[in-house]
């Protein structure tokens, strides 16, 4: 009996065949629209006091440090090979003669990029960076939401075996060998096909996970505290808490990357990655997702004690006038009290 469903057939990492144009870098495009709306309707809902030249300003930065970091973070923790003996090809988008793009971002790397860019930009613009970047984290999940999308359609970052019924053959996994006995057991209960010395089994599908958990609900739970913060930079400690929870817990159900394994493991396993990540075992992922934890909690702490913390309040024409309205009535109430005790 079958428990898994193959990768769809028709989705190609391709929107054109034959043409070097991929769903994976229009969604980073929708990715970044949906945040650019979702920071603009924010800007508006509450008379921010910042410019379309401004908001686009910000994006243009924000985004430019969200891939330079993405990028340049990779390199050094994922995949050093070439890099440092060749470093312009970081930046260099075709291998072997064929346009790639840019293959290899790291989420964390262009969290601090992203985060950086914002702090230079507020302090030049003189905006506060605990209120420009609260409306940055209502915004960033759902967008990122696309993101992972992009990585299911091209087939990566896929997850570990499973034999539950949410399990995926995914076309580009790595073929197992069936010398192991955990392979043969897991393609007997799932149903998979063997023929000859590899299988490919069913694969947890961990970017729709992430795109879920990471994006979704993430996005959710911040966007509904945006209008209910109790201080400025609130939300910006909500986001990095959120995310690296959701992250740490979803990367048992991803494989890590074959040349990396676990960075750390309190117990040693000689079990397969691709079969069971213990629980004292931790990814790079981890590692990276449990400092953003600590982040979080620590400028929660922060920004809680930080001066100026009340979140911004504008001040519309209908409050202002009802304002104006309120003070001279009060005026008017006094003036009869002083002509009283006369």
């Amino acid at each position: 009996m079958l428990l898994s469903i193959n990768f769809p057939a028709w989705l190609k990492p391709e929107i054109i065949p034959g043409l070097p144009v991929r769903w994976y870098g229009l969604m980073y495009i929708v990715a970044f629209g949906v945040a650019f709306l979702l920071y603009r309707r924010q800007v508006r809902e509450r008379h921010f006091p910042m410019s379309e030249d401004d908001l686009s300003g910000l994006f243009f930065w924000g985004i430019l440090g969200l891939l330079l970091g993405a990028r340049i973070f990779s390199t050094l923790v994922y995949d050093t090979k070439d890099y440092l003996l060749k470093p312009w090809l970081i930046f260099w988008p075709f291998s072997n003669g064929q346009f790639t793009g840019l293959m290899g971002m790291s989420y964390h790397g262009g969290a601090i990029g992203g985060l950086l860019a914002v702090i230079v930009f507020s302090r030049r613009k003189r905006f506060s960076f605990r209120e420009i970047s609260d409306m940055y984290a209502a915004s960033i999940p759902l967008g990122y939401t696309f993101g992972r999308l992009g990585n299911f359609i091209n087939a990566e970052l896929y997850g570990r075996v499973t034999t539950g019924p949410l399990g995926m053959i995914f076309p580009y996994a790595t073929p197992l060998p069936t010398s192991e006995l955990w392979v043969r057991e897991a393609a007997e209960k799932t149903g998979a096909v063997v023929r000859g010395a590899m299988v490919n089994l069913p694969r947890h599908p961990s970017q729709l996970y992430e795109a879920l958990f990471e994006g979704i609900i993430l996005w959710a739970i911040i966007w509904f505290f945006r209008n209910r913060k109790p201080f400025k930079g609130f939300l910006v400690g909500l986001y990095f808490l959120g995310y690296g929870f959701f992250r740490f817990f979803i990367e048992y159900f991803r494989e890590p990357d074959a040349h990396l394994g676990y960075r750390i493991e309190f117990v040693k396993t000689y079990l397969s990655p691709a079969y069971a990540h213990p629980p004292l075992s931790f990814s790079t992922g981890q590692i990276l997702s449990f400092g953003m934890i600590l982040f979080g909690i620590v400028w929660l702490l922060v920004a809680s004690r930080l001066p100026g913390r009340e979140p911004f309040h504008a001040v519309t024409a209908d409050s202002a006038a009802g304002r104006d309205d309120a003070e001279k009535t009060e005026r008017n109430r006094r003036r009869k009290l002083r002509k009283k005790l006369r």
